[in-house]
């Protein structure tokens, strides 16, 4: 591990002072290292590796872009594993908490309930014709029509915090509603 450390701070001592074939050298070098530790990181991370080449990608342009902040009296892979840890969190930063699920495990959730599950027109506005006529006229505008809370407040002369509250308490009460059938 130190002689390894020491050869690539001698190689990038040396691609500072103009030596091209040590530049190449020393990304060559370090590329495979790079690449375990890019996979290892979105592993941990909980996300899917194959992303890791961008990431590895992103890492050696910094380098290239940065390399004239590199201290030659210091070693160079600490230089080197912070810039691509940084580049790594800035990779997850970029991706969000995302969850990889395979879509097949929930084909049948999908695919929706059969026709025969599907609630009547009839139901529905018997449902809604129990609510206040505020909370009906926004869940019928909303959840039936498919307005937004937007277009809703403007056909209503309402408020668009206004037609929230009347969808959110529309909604508390039909769903008490339903528990009681």
């Amino acid at each position: 591990m130190r002689d390894r450390d020491d050869e690539w701070t001698g190689l990038m001592r040396s691609a500072i002072a103009g030596d091209a074939a040590a530049y190449g050298r020393l990304l060559e070098a370090v590329t495979p290292v790079l690449r375990v530790a890019a996979r290892r990181g979105l592993a941990r991370a909980g996300q899917p590796v194959d992303q890791s080449e961008d990431i590895v990608q992103d890492i050696l342009l910094a380098v290239h872009l940065k390399r004239h902040t590199w201290d030659a009296e210091a070693p160079f892979a600490p230089w080197l594993f912070a810039i691509a840890r940084n580049k790594l969190i800035d990779a997850l930063r970029r991706r969000g908490r995302r969850v990889f699920v395979n879509i097949d495990d929930f084909s049948d959730v999908i695919a929706g309930p059969p026709a025969e599950e599907t609630v009547p027109a009839s139901e529905v506005t018997s449902h809604l014709s129990g609510l206040p006529p505020r909370q009906r006229d926004v869940l019928q505008s909303i959840a039936v029509d498919s307005e937004s809370i937007k277009d809703t407040a403007k056909k209503l002369a309402m408020s668009e915090g206004a037609v929230r509250v009347a969808l959110h308490r529309g909604l508390a009460s039909l769903a008490a509603r339903l528990r009681k059938e």
